[in-house]
């Protein structure tokens, strides 16, 4: 159960965390130890690393995926098509998602 206080100490370093604040080590582990534990603080650390990550990029595909959730958290695990493999991008995907 999340308390009010908690909630509003957690949504404060995220708002920090999205805008590129400074966020300290210990507030990190406070928010990650509730993120742990509870969905939508979860939800909102995705949603704040997003926004600090996308902050320049602007163009309406990133926007949806934002808005859905659907976007990695980690800043490495894009697609590249230049450099990419699709078939290798899926290789860990189940197997109705791997090609034949």
């Amino acid at each position: 159960m999340l308390t009010t206080s908690s909630r509003l100490r957690i949504q404060e370093i995220l708002t920090r965390l999205s805008v590129g604040n400074q966020v300290t080590l210990k507030e990190r582990i406070y928010v990650n130890k509730y993120a742990k534990n509870n969905q939508n603080v979860s939800i909102w650390l995705r949603k704040a690393t997003r926004i600090q990550r996308n902050q320049s990029i602007s163009n309406p595909i990133d926007d949806l995926l934002n808005d859905l959730d659907l976007s990695s958290i980690e800043p490495n695990s894009t697609y590249n098509p230049d450099h990419d493999d699709l078939g290798e991008w899926f290789s860990g995907a189940p197997s109705w998602i791997r090609r034949s």
